[in-house]
């Protein structure tokens, strides 16, 4: 496939991906982190799938039942149809605990007549580091690896597993099913039980959608990124994966390829505000426990990103013996970005708690620690706003004094102060509101580039970076301001191709970027629309979702020539920003929009 044209299932606990031709190409088990049991994604010979083959004859489409994270794909041949619905079960027990396995199910349902098609059933345990052998056993398949390290994979199915694993063609008389475990299954496995599972986990789908807030425009775009997010929150933790995936390249053929299976507290925070404006309150009251748990100590450090179980240790390696995803090498796991300082995250962190206690009041739980890491958060800005850090876009050498970071310095302790007002803990607000002061008046001054007419990259920088679009959303200055009028426009003239738009355009760690950055371009579509330009912000937003693949799903980046994605998928970083741009535009358009926009006409 020349595009991510995949869909993603999932379960809260892990997830995969799955082809729009059926094959699934990605997968790790038992969890979001685990070693990959298939991965032909990034090695197409010896990654490992599970992939259902059929004629040439044979017509092949793909959805998801609508409102659910339950994947169909359509075989039909004529009057020969069938589907191979995949999922990962979830659903509530009688308990109020969730049922989430280390399960793959595939259902395969007859629809008409006696289609026909065989199995290539072929995980490759650990990264494919070492031989995977395969062993049939009385009630299933049972997958081993042992030179490397030791694990083992169990399939379950009806059909003949002789036959499955000798890849001999099947002519489906009735329905059938598998299920791709971890774990050996203790009850004994059916037709039935996994037909319940498929149903249950239909229910809590529909009934988790069913509790999102709906919106008269966009409605089926904002309902399917929200059931994104969803699937990259691990409700073990609750901790928020920026994506499903490692090493999908920015670029092809290029080394920006990097593990996302990981909890950035900047993506995590902006994911949480979203999907609590959406009425999906526990999600917010899970990631905030998380933040509890993995900042104990009010000296603690706060690192940029976390494992998914709050690990603080994320050594990166490369898999070598990987060749990449379509040749992009190296395919990488851990991130070596966790050591980095980036003061942006003090502020995105700030914000979604200060989101919380206006939303809940003080009904939050754990507010009295929350209030403790909002109290040490102002010290560490107090102490760093100052200092250059690696900036929201984790350059990898140069420390500078990035735009962004200060301006969420600046959120932080302005969150703060609001906090403060509203749990009637006032008495360091005469400190903290010199302190914002002083921030602001030093981004005001020195991030301004007056020859540019912009807001720069950093300070003393000509750069322009589409991250000081966020300079309005965040409060830092009115839409209709001069300053940021000017600086949409210069980052138009800029950094905008076609209606993408690019991080920067300076040179970084590895060379001047080439791909579209797919948040980038809906912040740029969101100022737009702030500054009155509406027409022109809904044609480019139109435009931008036809770019989706054929699931409306995103990932981290968008090809300026060819249009295909690229990156890590699905992207929580795009498709927050997908609701958050649809979302204003269910927003109504004031006397004050009209007469802006005739003028900018």
């Amino acid at each position: 496939m020349d595009n991510l044209d995949y869909g993603i299932i999932g379960n809260c606990r892990s997830a995969a991906l799955i082809s729009k031709y059926g094959s699934i190409d990605w997968g790790c088990l038992p969890n979001f982190d685990s070693d990959s049991v298939f991965a032909k994604i990034l090695d197409e010979k010896i990654g490992g799938s599970f992939e259902i083959l059929v004629k040439d004859t044979y017509k092949i489409s793909q959805k998801y039942i609508p409102s659910t994270n339950i994947l169909v794909t359509e075989f039909a041949d004529g009057d020969h149809i069938f589907e191979a619905i995949d999922f990962m079960p979830r659903y509530k027990n009688a308990d109020g605990t969730f049922y989430a396995p280390a399960d793959i199910i595939r259902y395969i349902k007859l629809i008409s007549g006696t289609p026909k098609f065989r199995v290539k059933y072929d995980p490759k345990l650990e990264y494919a580091i070492a031989a995977t052998e395969h062993k049939i056993e009385s009630d299933y398949i049972k997958s081993i690896t042992y030179d490397d390290k030791y694990d083992t994979l169990y399939l379950y199915t009806d059909l003949d597993r002789e036959k499955v694993l000798a890849s001999e063609e099947f002519t489906l008389t009735e329905h059938a099913y598998f299920v791709v475990s971890y774990h050996e299954k203790i009850l004994k496995q059916s037709l039935e039980r996994s037909y319940l599972k498929m149903q249950r986990t239909r229910v809590y789908w529909l009934n988790w959608s069913e509790n999102t807030t709906s919106y008269n425009f966009y409605n089926d775009q904002i309902l399917r990124s929200a059931l994104v997010l969803k699937l990259l929150s691990y409700e073990k933790s609750g901790a928020v994966l920026a994506a499903a995936t490692t090493s999908l390249p920015e670029t092809i053929g290029e080394v920006r390829n990097w593990d996302y299976r990981f909890c950035w507290i900047r993506d995590a925070s902006m994911v949480i505000k979203v999907i609590s404006n959406l009425g999906h309150k526990n999600l917010a009251k899970r990631f905030l426990q998380f933040i509890i748990d993995i900042i104990p100590d009010k000296d603690q450090k706060i690192q940029i990103m976390y494992g998914i179980n709050g690990e603080t240790k994320l050594t990166e390696k490369t898999l070598d013996h990987l060749s990449g995803y379509k040749g992009s090498s190296p395919v990488r796991i851990g991130n070596a970005a966790y050591h980095q300082k980036q003061h942006d995250i003090y502020g995105i962190l700030m914000d979604v708690i200060y989101q919380q206690f206006v939303k809940f009041d003080t009904d939050v739980d754990n507010s009295e620690g929350l209030w403790t890491i909002c109290k040490s958060i102002v010290h560490i800005v107090n102490v760093n706003w100052e200092k250059p850090d690696k900036g929201i876009w984790e350059f990898r050498t140069e420390e500078r004094h990035f735009t962004f970071s200060k301006l969420l310095c600046w959120v932080a302790v302005d969150r703060a102060i609001k906090i403060g007002e509203l749990i009637d803990k006032t008495n360091k607000n005469e400190r903290w509101i010199q302190l914002r002061d002083r921030i602001y008046q030093d981004i005001y001054t020195k991030s301004w580039n007056e020859e540019i007419q912009a807001y720069t990259q950093s300070y003393g920088s000509a750069d322009l970076d589409a991250s000081t679009l966020l300079m309005e959303s965040y409060g830092f200055i009115k839409a209709r301001d001069p300053r940021f009028i000017s600086t949409v426009k210069a980052t138009e003239k800029e950094l905008c191709n076609d209606g993408l738009l690019y991080r920067y355009k300076n040179k970084d760690d590895f060379g001047l970027p080439s791909s579209s950055f797919t948040i980038c371009s809906f912040w740029f579509i969101n100022s737009l629309y702030k500054i009155g330009e509406r027409k022109e912000a809904k044609r480019l937003f139109d435009q931008l979702l036809s770019y989706s693949n054929h699931l409306g799903l995103f990932s981290e980046d968008i090809d300026f020539k060819s249009k295909r994605l690229l990156g890590n998928f699905p992207q929580a970083y795009s498709h927050l920003a997908l609701i958050e741009t649809a979302v204003n535009f269910c927003g109504g358009i004031t006397e004050e929009d009209r007469i802006m926009e005739s003028i900018h006409e």
